[in-house]
């Protein structure tokens, strides 16, 4: 007896061969099947017309048919677990075969439409990481399983998790919610969604409302959330639209059924946004949805060691707040969902998702982007702009603009973790006044305290202490001191009043069993202060001014505040529950959500930590800026490792724990810029590296590209070497002097962009295409920067080089040093750059203030002024512009209470004019001493200041300079030439 060969799905292949007339290939003879393996169908020896089209006729009925059954499967209700693959189907019987046949033919028409859609565009199914992703795990999800560029398999798994197409994505038709009503709002619109199929996340939320608010011209706002149940929204203070937008930037269309959203810009048409690429999850602790780019040119998305312009090649970025030394494709210390989109044609938008819950963000080179959050609410907006600079000021004019920065926050820093006594911390600032050097600020690391014990210090080692802050005082110069949340709570009791007092104000963080939760830091066993709770606000004021009665401290450095733990949770563990193992966990380092940080189930005033985890740095940021006003009556000054969206009213930021190595030295600028997108300006990175002793050269390199860091420190680790600049030889020590006086002499220009920044959200490290949107060029700079919209820093970068590669935009440009002048048709040119050299250059139609610097910010900053003008070449004799913001340096609120100076600056038709927009004392003790311009392209005869004669000299390349002026800065003036 004859039997057919049984196929297996993926051995079913349709093509033109089923109607041709060639002879039916000869079966192959194998063994009689056991009765129930029999096939139902009976063997015709030969093979005819009439045959082949009977049987052609037959598998369109069973393609039919499956196609039915495979629709019914997909949409029915899921009733496996998730996680887990489905039972072992049960032994077939002869009355089984058919359906199985039918099921095969459905299975293949299946993965035909799976294999459609383009690898770019396949959204993950199983995003899980540690799991190895076979075919049955994936089809239990009811997604495609379809390893990437390479033949289909049933034994083919992909460990899922990884950077990589995805093997297991979502078919076209994979169920999703239904927008079933919508109604106009008096801010735009408010509908109902329902979903009809669960997902394979436990507690799926099957009826959602969504509210589309018009909130601005440029601002779009979409909330998601559950109707039937409060859920966790992150506590930030945002704007409110009182109306719709009159006449909005953006169009906004409804799909319904799947639902998605797309946005579009009304002026071309560009889609911004849209959802409707991939379903949407909305489970208790699973959401998820995606939206397609308009670019591949995505920016922001902190806080990530990673080029300034993102990769978009499978790369999943995790936020999760976390203490570790900057690494690539690692949570770091803050969470950021928020990006920058540049769009074709030189537009540019942004995204900003309010969820403070651990999230990934998968990039993918559709190109496409998924946001994956474990809780709270979808909370969204979208700015359009239409330039980077309008995105970034939408963006921070609802979370809250930047603070004023008190003026020796922009002056040099210096700090290291083992001074090992505060007379050795003296000696190394005696020493930079020896040389010269300028300095504003001393710190001191962990070292400084009584068995690392918060608002302590060593009696013995640092005893000089309160001494050498005095000593700085005396000379215009601050002392900062390091501080971490964790409180020692195994000192005798009655012996340290901040954990007695704390224990006694119910401040702490409490476990799932409502006892303060203890974990380990530097003191040892420690508690960790609920800055959720305003009474712990207090009680960190009290705190701070007890100590500050012993020390007279100037500013704080919050670190460790992620919040950070050497044990994973807290001495007893953690429970065992939803909220310490989430149905799905993002790629957090560790694996676990407590890694290194206290239980995801410890309680706190506002929420479980679980919601709060990545608001820890911003909280004590709110904290210890509260305080700092309350003790100082000036600005206060506060830098934090930890951050969160809004942080920039609070504190500024370093970059942590980098390496003494070349790559972190490039790698800086991509942080400072990002940064200054989050509406964090006041940024740097610890000069010369914190880790690893640093060469001499990189030394040099770095704090030449440091000066131009918004806040410029130089610090390093325990046990290294001293990298301060009176540690290296001569030459180096001079170079380093001589970029820290330069960054004094142009503390004008930086003090105002800091203005600007506060009152209008602009950035101060900028990149190149904020100032050339249309030069696709720029969108990958991460080499160079500018300061503001005319200064452009282009630092080395690699060891044992005298020159250094930069892209100039097309225009004017004019050398800082010199005033020579060079015209780019947009493009890179190679400067000279010897190791005492950092290469800047003015943008034509630019004038920049500087002064005379000197030791310390207070006296740099009551110098005459010098003016700088990079005449325009626009045949008129050229043009320029700039401006100046003056106010006393340190009082709070001085734009807000108008008590400051504003002064314009303009050349035009051979003739510079100031003009006072806005007067106050402090603008009338500074003088205008001199003025340059660059470009004047014929010699004048003649120069005259306020209409009187002036002396002038005229330099070969085009400089021309009037000294002695003695302008006051509250008046206006005129210089003009003939």
């Amino acid at each position: 007896m004859v039997s057919y060969k049984r196929l297996n799905p993926e051995d079913v292949q349709f093509s033109g061969e089923v109607l041709s007339e060639e002879p039916c290939p000869v079966r192959e003879e194998v063994p009689a099947p056991e009765p129930e393996e029999a096939s139902l169908l009976p063997r015709r020896p030969r093979c005819s017309v009439t045959t082949c089209l009977l049987v052609i006729g037959a598998l369109l009925l069973l393609l039919c048919g499956g196609w039915l059954l495979g629709m019914f499967w997909l949409h029915r209700p899921s009733n496996q677990q998730p996680h887990r693959p489905p039972p072992p189907a049960p032994a077939q019987t002869p009355d089984s075969q058919v359906e199985t046949g039918v099921n095969d033919t459905a299975a293949a028409f299946r993965r035909e439409a799976c294999s459609l859609i383009p690898e770019a565009w396949r959204f993950d199914c199983y995003p899980e990481r540690a799991v190895v992703v076979t075919r049955e795990l994936c089809e239990a999800r009811n997604c495609c399983f379809f390893p990437a560029s390479a033949p289909s398999s049933s034994a083919a798994a992909r460990p899922s998790g990884r950077n990589g197409i995805p093997w297991c994505f979502y078919p076209q038709d994979f169920p999703s919610y239904s927008l079933v009503s919508i109604n106009d709002t008096s801010l735009g619109q408010k509908g109902t969604l329902v979903r009809e199929v669960k997902t394979y996340y436990p507690a799926d939320i099957l009826t959602l409302e969504v509210e589309i608010r018009h909130e601005t011209d440029t601002r779009l706002r979409v909330r998601i959330t559950d109707p039937s149940s409060p859920r966790f929204e992150v506590p930030i203070s945002v704007p409110a639209a009182a109306k719709k937008a009159d006449s909005p930037d953006y169009i906004v269309e409804l799909s319904e059924s799947p639902f998605g959203l797309i946005v579009k810009r009304s002026s071309t048409g560009v889609v911004l946004l849209n959802t409707t690429v991939a379903p949407l999850f909305y489970a208790d602790q699973f959401l998820q949805f995606s939206t397609s780019l308009q670019s591949q040119f995505i920016y922001g998305l902190g806080e990530h060691r990673a080029t300034f312009l993102h990769d978009l090649h499978w790369n999943t970025l995790t936020m999760w707040a976390r203490d570790v030394p900057p690494t690539e494709q690692t949570n770091l210390y803050g969470a950021h969902p928020f990006y920058l989109a540049m769009e074709d044609g030189g537009n540019a938008h942004g995204f900003f998702l309010l969820n403070s819950n651990a999230m990934d963000v998968a990039l993918q080179p559709a190109p496409a982007l998924t946001w994956r959050t474990i809780g709270g609410i979808l909370d969204f907006y979208v700015f359009l702009g239409p330039d980077p600079a309008s995105v970034i000021g939408q963006y921070v004019e609802v979370v809250g603009y930047p603070a004023m920065p008190v003026y020796w926050a922009l002056g040099y820093h210096l700090c290291r973790w083992g001074y090992k006594t505060s007379n050795s911390t003296w000696e190394v600032v005696k020493s930079l006044r020896n040389y010269g050097i300028p300095q504003d600020v001393q710190w001191n690391d962990i070292d400084y305290m009584d068995q690392f014990l918060d608002f302590t210090f060593d009696p013995t080692k640092f005893g000089t202490l309160p001494d050498l802050v005095k000593d700085l005082h005396a000379h215009d110069q601050r002392y900062v001191m390091i501080l971490d949340p964790g409180i020692s709570s195994s000192q005798p009791e009655g012996s340290y009043w901040p954990y007695d007092e704390g224990l006694r104000r119910n401040v702490f963080i409490k476990d799932a069993d409502g006892k303060t939760l203890i974990g380990k830091v530097w003191p040892g066993l420690t508690a960790y202060p609920d800055f959720s709770d305003d009474v712990t606000h207090e009680w960190w004021y009290d705190n701070l001014q007890r100590f500050h009665e012993k020390v007279p401290f100037d500013g704080l450095w919050i670190d460790m505040n992620e919040p950070s733990n050497f044990l994973d949770g807290s001495t007893n563990g953690c429970p065992s529950n939803s909220l310490e193992n989430p149905p799905y966990t993002p790629g957090v380092l560790g694996g676990l959500l407590r890694a290194k940080t206290v239980c995801a189930t410890a309680q706190q005033k506002q929420s479980v930590h679980y919601n709060m985890h990545s608001l820890y740095g911003l909280m004590e940021a709110k904290a210890s800026a509260s305080a700092l006003k309350r003790i100082l009556a000036k600005r206060p000054f506060v830098i934090s490792r930890s951050t969160f969206p809004s942080q920039g009213m609070f504190s500024g930021h370093w970059l942590g724990d980098n390496r003494s190595q070349w790559k972190d030295l490039y790698s800086s600028i991509a942080g400072i810029l990002t940064f200054n997108l989050l509406g964090i300006p006041l940024v740097g990175a610890d000069i010369c590296g914190f880790g690893e002793e640093p060469e001499e050269e990189l030394c040099v390199r770095w704090t030449q590209l440091g000066a131009f860091y918004p806040f410029t420190r130089n610090h390093n680790t325990v046990d290294m070497a001293p990298q301060d600049p009176t540690a290296f030889s001569p030459l180096a020590r001079t170079a380093m002097k001589q970029a820290l006086l330069l960054r004094y002499s142009l503390f004008p220009v930086l003090y105002t962009l800091f203005h600007h920044a506060h009152a209008h959200g602009h950035t101060v490290a900028r990149p190149l295409m904020f100032e050339f949107p249309k030069d696709v060029r720029t969108y990958g700079v991460d080499k160079q920067f500018l300061w503001g919209k005319s200064l452009l820093v282009t630092p080395v970068l690699d060891p044992g080089v005298d020159s250094v590669d930069g892209y100039f935009p097309e225009g004017l440009w004019y050398d800082y040093y010199t005033g020579d002048s060079l015209r780019s048709k947009g493009e890179d040119l190679r400067l000279h750059a010897p190791l005492d050299k950092i290469n800047l250059h003015l943008r034509e139609g630019s004038i920049t203030p500087t002064q005379a610097a000197n030791l310390t910010l207070w006296v740099s900053s009551g110098q005459p002024l010098h003016l700088v003008s990079a005449l325009s070449d626009d045949g008129g004799g050229g043009s320029a512009s700039g401006d100046l913001y003056w106010d006393d340096g340190e009082s709070i609120d001085t734009y807000e209470n108008h008590l400051y100076s504003y002064i314009v600056f303009n050349v035009a038709q051979n003739a510079m004019t100031s003009q006072v927009l806005h007067s106050n004392v402090e603008a009338t003790y500074i003088t205008v001493e001199t003025a340059s311009f660059y470009g004047v392209k014929q010699e004048p005869s003649r120069v005259l200041v306020n209409s009187q004669d002036a002396a002038f000299t005229y330099r070969p390349n085009q400089v021309l300079t009037v000294a002695e002026l003695g302008l006051n800065l509250s008046q206006n003036f005129t210089i003009s030439w003939m």
